[in-house]
C-alpha cells in the first residue's frame, strides 16, 4: 500500500516522520493576534471607566521613575497614577 503525503488520518504509516514545534493553538498569525488582544484591552478599560494617556517625558526623569517605582514595589503606571492623584486632589 502506497502513502499519500497528504494522507494524515493513518498516522501510523508517518510514525518516523519529524515534524517540529508544538502544534498550532490559534487559527491567527501572531500579527492578528496581537492586535485582537488589544482590542479586547481597549475595551476592558473603557468597560472599567480608563482613560488612556500618551506622556513623553526626557530620560533622566524616565530613569527617576523606573527607579521610585522599583524602590516601591508598584509598576511605572501606577507610580504615575499616583503622583498625579496626590498633585490634583
Amino acid at each position: 500500500m502506497a502513502k499519500e503525503s497528504f494522507d494524515r488520518i493513518t498516522h501510523d504509516l508517518f510514525a518516523d516522520e519529524v515534524r517540529p514545534g508544538r502544534p498550532k493553538s490559534n487559527p491567527h498569525c501572531r500579527r492578528v493576534q496581537l492586535k485582537m488582544n488589544k482590542k479586547k484591552q481597549v475595551l476592558r478599560d473603557k468597560q472599567k471607566g480608563l482613560k488612556r494617556i500618551e506622556l513623553k517625558v526626557d530620560s533622566e526623569l524616565f530613569e527617576r521613575l523606573n527607579k521610585l517605582s522599583k524602590e516601591q514595589e508598584i509598576t511605572r503606571g501606577e507610580l504615575i497614577k499616583q503622583l498625579l492623584h496626590e498633585q490634583l486632589i
